[in-house]
């Protein structure tokens, strides 16, 4: 009787985890605008009248309905992070970040998953 429980543990622990979801970041770019849910005014630098940065990602593996965030820092201090849903197998969403013209240098965003876990990281800079 041990030997059948342990082996039905062992058997849905190893389906739990081929249920799990890998997501993948496609895409991700740096934008002045979203049009048409795609991204424009792409760039990886931008001038401190830009008012307005875009991070355009999509998201790939999603087999339900779950959640990932665009944690935006600014010279290696967190400035936002902003949740978003993702519904589908491949799947388009963006974040924003209204900038300050005194905010000039290094940016970055980690795409990480519900678990915490980085799926991926870009880069932009903020010119005078």
């Amino acid at each position: 009787m041990e030997k059948r429980v342990v082996f039905c543990m062992i058997f849905i622990f190893a389906l739990s985890l081929s249920l799990a979801q890998e997501l993948t970041v496609e895409e991700m770019q740096f934008c002045t605008a979203i049009e048409e849910r795609q991204p424009a005014g792409v760039d990886t630098a931008f001038t401190s009248t830009v008012e307005r940065v875009y991070c355009f990602t999509k998201i790939n593996g999603a087999s339900d309905t779950t959640t990932i965030a665009h944690v935006w820092y600014y010279n290696n201090e967190e400035m936002a992070k902003v949740e978003l849903t993702i519904k589908g197998k491949t799947w388009r969403t963006w974040s924003s970040k209204k900038i300050m013209e005194d905010w000039q240098g290094n940016w970055k965003v980690d795409v990480i998953n519900a678990n915490g876990d980085v799926l991926k990281s870009g880069e932009f800079i903020i010119k005078p």
